[in-house]
């Protein structure tokens, strides 16, 4: 039997019908029911109730400044730190379009203490990222990637520092594609609490099989694979430690 949801989007009352809980969504993996947490039924009720417009998922207003945000956040590097210094060299600009900062300029600023609310951080691997972000600017100075979304992707993993996770981050935020997913953590422990993924696979070594496994879900559950991809981030990321007694039932090491 069918299940029905009610919700709000946009301050509005919805309701809308999912699959029997029993029912298979993909793979042999249930729809499960979408009041418990984490199930496919329920990341497909939280996407359809969450209000995205084209560009929500921008972090800049320039080409430059979405390659600056992306580039600065990634592994070992809190969100919220990654976007103070984002703002930080914006502020400084760093980033406008038609000047070419040099490595001096960027290390500099990023060697800087950045306020994050009420409190002083530091940047991590201030050296690395601003080197990284000079060769990239650089190269949009006299060129620009391709308008094709997975060949814009592919453009920006020609870049020392820049790994799938970034090039997806990018591609998904300046063009809104639905090719490509951002596979990290957070999205790594619901694929597997859903079933998506395997214990046995990694985001370092099968990060492209993972990224079609993820799509390919997002499409059977008839939701945008950047929305839910949006989706998932957020509130994995609100949920932090608590999800570890889910991921115990699939595998003691995962919550080590």
């Amino acid at each position: 039997m069918a299940q029905t949801v009610f919700g709000l989007r946009n301050g509005e009352a919805v309701s809308f019908s999912l699959p029997d809980p029993d029912d298979i969504v993909l793979d042999a993996i249930p729809w499960g029911r979408h009041e418990a947490f984490f199930t496919p039924a329920y990341w497909a009720s939280q996407t359809v109730m969450a209000s995205f417009r084209p560009a929500d998922h921008r972090l800049g207003q320039t080409l430059h400044e979405e390659v600056a945000a992306c580039l600065l956040g990634g592994h070992g590097i809190p969100a919220e730190i990654g976007l103070a210094a984002f703002a930080h060299l914006r502020s400084m600009g760093l980033l406008e379009e038609g000047r070419l900062p040099t490595n001096r300029e960027l290390h500099e600023a990023l060697t800087q203490p950045i306020r994050l609310g009420d409190r002083i951080v530091r940047y991590r691997f201030a050296a690395q990222k601003a080197s990284y972000l000079t060769s990239i600017l650089k190269a949009l100075s006299y060129d620009k990637p391709p308008s094709d979304d997975l060949a814009f992707r592919d453009w920006f993993l020609t870049f020392k520092g820049v790994g799938p996770k970034t090039a997806s981050w990018i591609a998904r935020n300046w063009l809104g594609s639905d090719n490509v997913a951002i596979l990290d953590i957070h999205l790594h422990r619901a694929g597997l609490i859903a079933g998506i993924f395997s214990p046995k696979q990694t985001i370092q070594r099968d990060y492209f099989q993972m990224e079609q496994q993820f799509i390919r879900f997002a499409r059977a559950l008839d939701v945008s694979p950047s929305h839910l991809d949006a989706v998932i981030w957020f509130q994995m990321k609100e949920a932090g430690n608590s999800v570890f007694p889910l991921l115990r039932e699939i595998s003691p090491a995962l919550a080590a």
